[in-house]
């Protein structure tokens, strides 16, 4: 793959050992899969229009993620299976909130439907990369980061706004914009050097 790609947040994946299912045990890790169980828990309360819960259930999530990530650096708790599950836990969590969020017209339901679809447009090119027999691996950019900082800051926003009454006349609508356009950026960003790579 050429240099261009690989900066870019594309290259080649590392060979070696799958993941080992005795990682499991690992409190981290038991962390990381109870925030994958709350995915259904938020996405039920959000629909139903109970805002505090889903707010609450919002920061309990937030905590977690944070702990499952001090306690594998500080304790070298660290494993491959957690390096796969914090990341998907993470996405799934932060999808599932703007799919609901747009189902119970809390924000533009396209919205929810950009953010979901520059994640599976990103998936979509892994599979199609590995089929094709030009495998790829994604490096975080730096717009991606700030897109996803922005992303749950908004949602964090939108949810604690609903749970307590909050105004959100003056700032609702710029953020929605401003989410909407990094996260078309980000999605730019990958789709650009992944045509590339592809065309080698």
């Amino acid at each position: 793959m050429s240099a261009t790609g690989a900066k870019a947040g594309w290259r080649r994946p590392c060979t070696g050992g799958g993941l080992d299912i005795r990682n499991f045990g690992s409190l981290p890790n038991i962390i990381t899969i109870g925030r994958l169980l709350l995915v259904p828990v938020i996405v039920s309360m959000i629909v139903a229009g109970e805002w505090r819960e889903a707010f609450f259930i919002f920061v309990i999530a937030g905590v977690s993620d944070a702990a499952d990530g001090w306690l594998a650096k500080t304790f070298d708790l660290r494993t491959e299976l957690g390096a796969f599950l914090d990341p998907l836990a993470d996405k799934a969590l932060l999808m599932a909130i703007y799919v609901s969020l747009g189902i119970a017209h809390a924000i533009p339901p396209t919205l929810g439907i950009l953010v979901v679809s520059r994640d599976v447009m990103i998936l979509g090119g892994v599979i199609t990369a590995w089929l094709f027999d030009k495998p790829v691996e994604i490096r975080p950019l730096y717009v991606s980061k700030v897109n996803t900082t922005l992303q749950i800051a908004f949602a964090a926003a939108v949810l604690g706004a609903k749970a307590f009454g909050f105004s959100s006349e003056y700032w609702f609508w710029p953020a929605t914009y401003i989410v909407a356009a990094l996260t078309l950026a980000s999605a730019g960003a990958y789709l650009g050097p992944w045509i590339r790579h592809m065309g080698q």
